[in-house]
């Protein structure tokens, strides 16, 4: 499973990414598997977190969410 990437970075690491960079030096970054790393971390919480939030809600509150979402849904065609 990847891992988040750490946010810390020492001001001469910093420093020294901004003159690899101004210089031409810097690798780019490969979007593609940033874009896969971010789609693998949102899917592992998609997978479980409906179901998990199904499991702790009572059913008096899950009819309560349902009929708040169907009021929404048929709003504007009540208007008509």
């Amino acid at each position: 499973m990847p891992r988040r990437a750490s946010k810390s970075e020492d001001s001469n690491e910093l420093a020294f990414r901004i003159v690899q960079q101004s210089l031409g030096l810097a690798p780019k970054p490969d979007r593609d598997a940033v874009s896969a790393a971010a789609s693998a971390l949102g899917r592992l919480g998609a997978s479980k977190g409906g179901k998990a939030r199904a499991a702790n809600l009572s059913a008096a509150r899950r009819k309560a969410i349902a009929k708040k979402a169907a009021a929404a849904r048929w709003k504007d065609a009540a208007k008509t």
